[in-house]
């Protein structure tokens, strides 16, 4: 019996399918969706879902955080962003982490909760380009 898996994005829906299994990236690690699954709510980091088909995953997509929903026929990823692993430029999230860098360098470092949604937007393009030069 597979699962639903729905990931979506502000733009659209990228996936609306059955699988087996969908591995996502939790802020406190890695959790996987499969029939039955206990009902949760999940916040998500920026990482790779990865959607099984048995023991062999048929698509990888990055997302730079949100929220999942699991019930037991269900899981529904409402990604910050989402972009097809394959489609990853890593030029353009070297070029956005430099930014992002810079604006770090000259934030006001008494304001703790700008620094902490920098260092945040950071770790996730750091990990947008681990998956985009796993591709290549």
């Amino acid at each position: 019996m597979p699962i639903r898996v729905e990931i979506i994005s502000p733009e659209k829906v990228l996936v609306s399918r059955d699988a087996d299994m969908a591995v996502m990236p939790g802020e406190e690690g890695d959790i996987a969706a499969m029939p039955d699954h206990a009902p949760m709510m999940l916040i998500l980091r920026g990482g790779v879902v990865s959607i099984y088909e048995g023991d062999t995953v048929t698509d990888r997509y990055f997302v730079a955080g949100g929220f999942a929903d699991m019930t037991p026929t269900r899981c529904t990823i409402l990604a910050d962003s989402a972009t097809p692993v394959s489609e990853i430029s890593v030029d353009d999230a070297t070029a956005r982490l430099e930014e992002l860098t810079s604006a770090l360098d000259f934030s006001a470092t008494s304001d703790a909760e700008q620094v902490e949604t920098l260092i945040g937007k950071m770790q996730s393009v750091r990990a947008e380009i681990d998956a985009g030069l796993a591709t290549h």
